[in-house]
């Protein structure tokens, strides 16, 4: 169940750093309200992932998957530099996280 809450945590994190732009540095109410909720909600799962996985690993695999998905949005939704070289870095972090659950114990 560790690792549910750790993917959506992780999720949560995507939802949070999507938005944090839409909030003009916390000026706007609502963006702000859902950014805050998800910056919560993404903490609170990542509490609950850490009572069966060890922290580093939990930390790491989080990071791994709102670095990920948020670069993933910020190319498809955003425009942003799509290049082979950055998805290749971005495919080692993945890669990182995929072994990281190989050799996880949970």
């Amino acid at each position: 169940m560790g690792w549910v809450y750790l993917v959506a945590a992780g999720a949560c994190e995507i939802f949070y750093a999507a938005a944090m732009p839409r909030t003009d540095g916390f000026t706007r109410l609502w963006p702000s309200l859902f950014c805050g909720v998800f910056i919560a909600l993404s903490m609170y799962l990542l509490s609950l992932a850490t009572r069966t996985i060890p922290v580093g690993t939990a930390y790491a695999v989080w990071v791994g998957i709102g670095a990920v998905g948020t670069a993933i949005y910020g190319m498809v939704a955003l425009g942003e530099d799509s290049s082979a070289l950055r998805a290749l870095c971005f495919g080692l972090i993945l890669a990182g996280i995929v072994g990281l659950k190989l050799l996880s114990t949970e």
